[in-house]
């Protein structure tokens, strides 16, 4: 019998295929298939030759899609047929650097099942060390200086591999293989314990010391993955508090974190998707809702029903958070900072400006090069759904269908992210935070930098937000006058409609309904606008509806007080300030004076359309929440208290293209002194809003035709009223678009920016 003739054939794969054991698969894939040849990476990929029949190559190539490691994301796959090289063997081979392509870098992932196993085996000789990691989890970006992802740039550069792991560093068959941040207790990182500037211990005794004071309650500034945490005993209210006090974060709730999920099960709630959410390799926080037997303090999170709890995603943690008798199942795990600072992740820095908040420092040698926050996402309708995307999804990028334009977009001022293009690959940053202080603007920077330099892209456009104050506006003002690049200033609402279309991978010329519902956006007639319901898409939109005009006096100061935009929607509906409601009892007498004063002669009192102020104010009026100590703050109590089961809702009024909120207001206090319980009322105005999203897209359907709707805005991620207007307008037959990889916040708005800049530029 003859044997099969041998035939070549030329293979590149694109896509997080480096530093996720990509090459071993392949050599272990060759031999599974008889092939000889070479793998190798590049700048742009990994790069393959095989020679063998011609039924095993094809055999080879559908194995290369259908059974990638875990980590990878394979984007592209090409093949053609080549040559025969002459090799008698399968190998690795040096890698192959080319200017000026790049690859994606794959995100920081949590530690996977193998590590976990060998981390609490005492027979193995990483027993207990809080670095273990392998080519299938642990740091990547956090970590990575430059690319090709080699350990000579990244932060584990300085650690000299003892002979072991050089060995299995080196092996193709072990799962260690090209680990760039491989290491063990010998040659490895190392923790310590460190009391005002003196260590206390070191190693496995250091660990035990900081679970001691944890247990006394204690709070401690512990070093992670992409930054610092603080944490402490979150059953022990005294500690919680203390913590607040000091960190100056006076209501907003606190993440956790467990060390499995059958922890979780005892104080949380949970469905499926939620426990999948919680085990997957990203271990993001994930918003819970509290079982009522749980005994985590209720000064975590004042007023709500929600937890935001993750999964140990480190070996550090895990040990940390070890069970045993009498030590805290769940331990607060916030970032460690200031309230409003970005977070801490350089040492010197991280002593500073924590010391006044830690009792104590858990501290480790290992260099991080790319600060990163945790994730936080929440279940909607069975899928996630992101409220901050960094840790474990950033910089995974998005794929786009057409190739665009080299664009930075700077985003918007609160929840920051920026974006870069280039090619086929959208690249939206991590979480850098409110763009309100040096160090988030400084943080930002260096993460524009690190970017760039990491995927090779020199921006030919700048968009940014239309409101010229942002410091993100700002300098993206400066980085177009001094690069002489064009300049593109995107209108908020729009930016986010755009968002939503790219996050659900729209290429439809189609325009789609927008209900873009938030807080603040300049408008293009100079109001605030947050109550919008467009038509468009990338290229351009038409404002069909919004809510009536209702003066915000003092700008931003009534967004940090809700109680005195009830009384502005109160004075615009031409209702008077009765003594007995709850925002006119929460404003002294000099103030509400002066707040008259401002309404009535237009003093510093911008107009607003926006949603999440009408939000606030009807917090406010119900009397639930007066003052925000931190965004949404009035919404989201709002929201815990409404009754899901309660049906009825108060009318919305549609006057040309403005929505009339007089009547409703006039409702709710009625109701409201007839003494029905605020958490029915606070039900009847969610569906209020509800039955008017209902409502308004029918009148654009019945208008033009279309029936795509696409929801974004921080409103949306109210998860009352975003399942119930799913549920009505997928009744009226409309096809619903919301947020799946992106936050439906101004987190995304850089995305949207970007694909609006390039729509534009390319007519």
């Amino acid at each position: 019998m003859m044997s099969p003739e041998i035939v070549g054939c030329k293979i590149r794969v694109y896509g997080i295929v480096q530093g996720v054991g990509f090459r071993p698969f392949i050599f272990s894939l060759a031999q599974r298939y008889q092939l000889t040849g070479w793998v190798r990476n590049t700048s742009s990929g990994v790069e393959i030759e095989v020679n063998g029949s011609e039924k095993n190559i094809s055999l080879f190539l559908q194995a290369i899609r259908n059974e990638a490691p875990p980590l990878s994301r394979i984007d592209q796959l090409e093949s053609e047929p080549c040559t025969p090289n002459g090799y008698r063997q399968f190998e690795i081979v040096a890698s192959q650097p080319e200017v000026g392509q790049f690859i994606p870098v794959s995100p920081d992932m949590s530690i996977c099942s193998d590590c976990q196993h060998e981390l609490f085996d005492p027979y193995n000789r990483r027993f207990r060390y809080p670095f273990i990691n392998c080519t299938n989890c642990g740091p990547r970006f956090s970590i990575v200086r430059d690319i090709p992802y080699d350990r000579p740039l990244t932060t584990m550069s300085s650690f000299q591999m003892c002979a072991q792991c050089q060995k299995e560093y080196e092996n193709p068959l072990d799962r260690r293989f090209h680990a760039q941040p491989i290491a063990c207790p010998e040659c490895g990182p190392k923790i310590w314990f460190q009391v005002n500037g003196e260590r206390r211990a070191e190693s496995e005794d250091a660990l035990q010391l900081a679970r001691q004071w944890l247990q006394q309650g204690k709070i401690l500034a512990i070093k992670g993955l992409g930054g610092y945490h603080l944490a402490c005993d979150a059953t022990n209210s005294a500690a919680v508090t203390e913590l607040r006090r000091r960190k100056r974060r006076s209501e907003k709730p606190f993440a956790l974190m467990a060390f499995d999920l059958q922890t979780v099960r005892r104080h949380c709630i949970l469905n499926p998707e939620e426990e999948t959410l919680l085990l997957s390799p990203q271990k993001p926080i994930v918003l819970l809702e509290r079982h009522p037997a749980s005994a985590v303090a209720l000064e975590v999170a004042p007023r709500q029903q929600t937890l935001g709890v993750m999964l140990a995603y480190t070996p550090l943690h895990l040990l940390l958070l070890e069970p045993a008798p009498g030590f805290p199942e769940l331990l607060v795990m916030t970032s460690g900072n200031l309230s409003e600072e970005p977070i801490c992740y350089e040492d010197e820095e991280a002593l500073q400006r924590l010391m006044t908040i830690a009792d104590a420092f858990l501290l480790h040698d290992r260099p991080i090069h790319m600060r990163v926050d945790d994730s936080v996402v929440r279940v909607i309708e069975g899928v996630r759904y992101p409220i901050r995307r960094a840790r474990g999804y950033a910089p995974d990028p998005l794929t786009v269908a057409e190739p665009l334009s080299p664009i930075l977009a700077t985003g918007t001022e609160l929840k920051n992210t920026f974006c870069l293009t280039r090619e086929h690959y959208v690249f939206l940053s991590h979480h850098i935070g409110d763009m309100q202080n040096y160090e988030t603007l400084r943080s930002f920077e260096e993460g524009i930098i690190h970017y760039q330099k990491l995927f090779r892209i020199q921006p030919e456009i700048i968009a940014c937000d239309l409101h010229p104050d942002y410091l993100a506006s700002r300098y993206a003002h400066q980085r177009a006058e001094q690069d002489q690049l064009p300049l593109i200033q995107i209108q908020h609402h729009h930016a986010h409609l755009a968002a939503c279309l790219g996050d659900n991978g729209w290429d439809s010329g189609e325009p789609v309904i927008g209900l873009i519902f938030d807080g603040t956006g300049l408008g293009t007639d100079s109001a605030i606008w947050g109550g919008e319901v467009l038509l468009g898409n990338y290229q351009g939109y038409q404002r069909y509806f919004h809510l009536a005009y209702t003066p915000q006096p003092g700008g931003d100061i009534s967004a940090r007080k809700p109680a005195r935009m009830a009384l502005s929607h109160l004075w615009q509906a031409g209702i008077d300030w009765e003594t007995d409601l709850p925002p006119v009892q929460a404003l002294c007498y000099e103030e509400r004076t002066a707040l008259r004063s401002q309404l009535g002669r237009q003093i510093n009192s911008p107009m607003t359309s926006s949603m999440g102020r009408l939000f606030d104010a009807i917090s406010a009026l119900l009397g639930i929440c007066q003052v925000n100590t931190y965004e949404g703050q009035a919404a989201i109590e709002m929201e815990a208290l409404a009754d899901p089961a309660e049906m009825g809702f108060y009318p919305l009024e549609i006057q040309g293209d403005q929505i009339i909120t007089n009547a409703m207001l006039h409702q709710i206090i009625g109701d409201w002194r007839a003494g029905i319980p605020i958490p029915v009322l606070a039900a009847r105005f969610h569906n209020s809003v509800v039955q008017l999203v209902v409502e308004l897209c029918l009148h654009v359907r019945n208008g033009n035709g279309h029936s795509t709707v696409a929801l974004s805005g921080g409103v949306w991620q109210n998860r009352l009223l975003l399942t119930k207007t799913l549920q009505e307008l997928k009744r009226a037959k409309f096809t619903v678009l919301i947020h799946h990889r992106v936050p439906a916040n101004d987190g995304g708005i850089a995305l949207g920016q970007a694909l609006i800049a390039n729509a534009l530029t390319k007519g």
